[in-house]
């Protein structure tokens, strides 16, 4: 019976993704991890080379998820509106992928797949550049930071949102984050 390496790899990642999420780099253990995945620890020093490179890993495939089916549509308030709805939207569906960039932030001197993270992230400033004829691409760049903030923040700092605005649901602060979001195309400068 030969070994299924790519189910093994799957079973690693998706574990992964859970502790790290839940204690960051420094905090997740290989042994919980291997455990959790059903997979000898050492799997993960043979494919990842170490706990660095399977956060790497983990943190590379979930961010390729953040922006499936997310795009600029639409012109002015409308089209930041619609990017801030699509963000938000796509963080429900990976609800990890925000405390995995928190901990990035927190945890590393620079980020992961820092190549290809900025240039799908140009390719938003500039699509934002065009919807917003107000805005120079420069101010297209500060909004999509504000606008990626407002969509991830939820995930990231859930306590805050009970405190601030309790009982205040999922449908509730997704229209709350895209009235902030047309509101700030709205802002010259």
């Amino acid at each position: 019976m030969s070994w299924d390496t790519e189910a093994t790899r799957r079973k690693l990642l998706e574990a992964a993704t859970i502790q790290f999420a839940r204690a960051g780099l420094a905090g997740a253990r290989v042994d919980t991890i291997s455990r959790e995945a059903g997979v000898n620890k050492e799997r993960i020093y043979q494919y990842f080379g170490d706990k660095a490179g399977l956060f790497a890993a983990v943190l590379a495939a979930e961010v390729d998820h953040l922006l499936d089916g997310v795009s600029v549509t639409g012109s002015g308030a409308d089209a930041l509106g619609h990017l801030a709805g699509a963000l938000y939207d796509s963080t429900a569906k990976h609800p990890n992928l925000p405390r995995l960039l928190a901990w990035e932030s927190l945890e590393l001197a620079e980020p992961v797949s820092a190549d290809g993270r900025a240039e799908n992230c140009a390719s938003m400033v500039t699509a934002l550049d065009a919807a917003l004829p107000n805005h120079d691409r420069a101010q297209a760049a500060h909004l999509l930071v504000s606008v990626i903030t407002l969509a991830l923040a939820d995930r990231c700092l859930p306590h805050l949102t009970s405190l601030v605005a309790p009982g205040s649901d999922a449908s509730n602060r997704r229209a709350a984050v895209i009235a902030q979001a047309r509101a700030l195309a709205t802002v010259e400068g």
